[in-house]
């Protein structure tokens, strides 16, 4: 902490005579200063964002929304303050849920006053380094947007996810080489793994970089350009950023998916596009995705299984609360001899067929033993152009979205 800079404490309990000791007891400290006090947890909420404090004193129980409820809600909205939780009750349970939701640390109540000035100076010091940091970001960030780097400073990126309830129907090679068809001098596009335990992104690139999703998700709540650009591997081949999987199937437990969540919305600062590629599991972090998606491209092939699959997810993103007008349906491996039609499919689902791609087993193999995706290596085969078609088509919708919301 600065010499002479005092921390900034909101006290936040519904009952007056605990709020009127804590102040009493802050008063006599020279480096403390209570900068306001809330009596519930909405108001906590809104006093927190009118006057940025460093550190929040919580109390856990409160009438209309406990101190776990709107401490969550602080950080979401303000990164750098620090939350400290101050509860009646010494339960396990209640300290891990108030540190999944991003306090600092958890008092039980009444707090020895040592006890509680420690926190609030840790707590502090955290505030004040987390704002340091905000503040170069922007820096850096402003220097990105005066240099043009493109994605960087412009409109929000679009998060779009490749999904298959079916494995096996090709979203990995439709993900990397759509990545590959949507990126360009003006259009920065990170290729993120979703498949956080089997992930094989970077295989079908052959890249293999030393960072992974796990250096960047856990850090979500204190990312900036800076890092990002860090830990995304660049392809050697073309502008491309890669976000891989995890090294370790086990790993994928230290990425939650709020953390996931949070991590592609910052991604969209920087990119015009964050193209995911996922694995058929709905694990948290798949449904997490859906939901910060702003295009869905569901992926089916002509087989039974695949189209039952797709008809039981469009029946869950209907009780989810995703519009259809976030997807994009396409039929993969299209083969003409079956008579499974894309006609009979769309009927059958009730969704169009946006798109169909050829069966081209040899292209598409080739491209992943070689580690050159064929939007780069075989631009003329058909299956390349209708990738290509599929980016023009992912182009289109998202700016007739763009437009809508205007």
């Amino acid at each position: 902490m600065p010499a002479g800079e005092k921390i900034r404490v909101l006290i936040v309990d519904d009952v007056s005579e605990t709020r009127e000791n804590v102040k009493k007891l802050l008063q006599f400290e020279a480096d403390v200063d209570v900068v306001g006090i809330a009596r519930t947890g909405k108001e906590a909420i809104q006093v927190s964002k009118e006057l940025d404090p460093d550190v929040v004193l919580m109390d856990i129980n409160m009438p209309d929304m406990d101190g776990i409820a709107a401490t969550e809600a602080i950080r979401a909205n303000q990164q750098a303050v620090q939350v400290v939780i101050l509860s009646v009750q010494s339960d396990q349970n209640y300290m891990r849920r108030a540190m999944l939701a991003g306090a600092r640390d958890f008092l039980t109540k009444p707090p020895m006053g040592d006890e509680l000035i420690s926190a609030i100076r840790r707590a502090g010091e955290m505030a004040k380094t987390e704002k340091s940091k905000a503040a170069r970001a922007q820096v850096a960030t402003a220097s990105l947007v005066a240099a043009g780097v493109a994605g960087y400073g412009g409109p929000r990126g679009k998060i779009v996810t490749v999904y298959s309830p079916k494995g096996g129907t090709g979203c990995t090679t439709l993900a990397v080489n759509l990545a590959l068809n949507l990126d360009g001098p003006d259009t920065r596009v990170a290729l993120v793994d979703g498949n956080l335990q089997y992930g094989d992104v970077a295989v079908f690139i052959n890249e293999q970089g030393k960072n992974t999703v796990v250096d960047l998700a856990p850090r979500a709540d204190e990312l900036d350009a800076e890092i990002v650009e860090d830990v995304m591997v660049k392809h050697s081949a073309s502008s491309l950023h890669i976000l891989a999987a995890p090294s370790k199937p086990e790993y994928a437990e230290k990425v939650s998916s709020g953390q996931f969540a949070k991590l592609l919305e910052y991604l969209t600062q920087l990119y015009s596009y964050v193209v995911v590629d996922t694995s058929s599991i709905l694990t948290d972090a798949i449904l997490a995705t859906i939901d910060v998606s702003d295009l869905i491209v569901l992926v089916t092939t002509q087989d039974i299984p695949a189209i039952k699959n797709c008809r039981l997810f469009l029946d869950l993103l209907h009780n989810l609360g995703v519009g259809r007008d976030r997807i994009m349906f396409i039929l993969n491996r299209f083969d003409k001899r079956i008579n499974i039609t894309p006609d009979r499919i769309a009927e059958n689902l009730k969704q169009e067929v946006a798109l169909v791609l050829p069966l081209d087993e040899a292209t598409a193999t080739k491209a992943v033993i070689s580690g050159k995706p064929f939007a780069l290596d075989n631009k003329n085969q058909p299956l390349a152009r209708a990738v290509h078609a599929l980016a023009e088509q992912v182009k289109a919708k998202v700016a007739e979205q763009a437009s809508e919301g205007e």
